[in-house]
């Protein structure tokens, strides 16, 4: 991972909350917003919020009637990407193995057969991928969430 700390790691944790339900909703008004962050923050603490992520490049607003409906700049792809390779790095030493392990570990019982056809796919996939690739050190390591084939499947949830 490069010098750069991923752009949800230089957020506050409120302005990640915000941010995990803009993510969640695609776009919302400040005072649903409000409802779904934990605690009890003012109308106007939300909105200030709203305003620094906006003021950071993180969000954009548009106007709809007399309110303002933010909506996150990065796509969500990108920020799923940042944070799921944050995760890997941060509690799985970089293992993806070792993360897909802990997954499956305790929620394998719960899979369904498509959903474990699907999973079978994208390893799949990602061999076939690697073996085209001459094995170099990115495709050998296997940690790319977004690699050939698992963007596909990955997108349709």
């Amino acid at each position: 991972m490069g010098m750069t700390r991923p752009w949800h790691s230089r957020l506050s944790r409120r302005e990640r909350q915000i941010m995990d339900i803009l993510f969640r909703r695609g776009r919302a008004p400040a005072s649903v917003v409000r409802e779904e962050l934990p605690g009890d923050p003012s109308s106007s603490t939300v909105r200030t919020q709203l305003r620094i992520l906006e003021q950071k490049g993180h969000v954009r607003h548009d106007e709809v009637g007399l309110r303002y409906v933010y909506r996150p700049v990065t796509p969500r792809r990108t920020a799923r990407r940042s944070a799921l390779r944050h995760l890997v790095e941060t509690f799985f030493d970089g293992s993806a193995e070792q993360a897909v392990a802990a997954l499956l570990g305790g929620e394998a019982m719960r899979l369904t057969e498509p959903e474990l056809d699907r999973i079978a796919r994208i390893v799949s996939d990602a061999k076939a991928a690697q073996r085209g690739a001459g094995g170099s050190a990115s495709a050998s390591r296997g940690d790319r969430p977004d690699g050939n084939g698992a963007r596909g499947e990955q997108e349709k949830r």
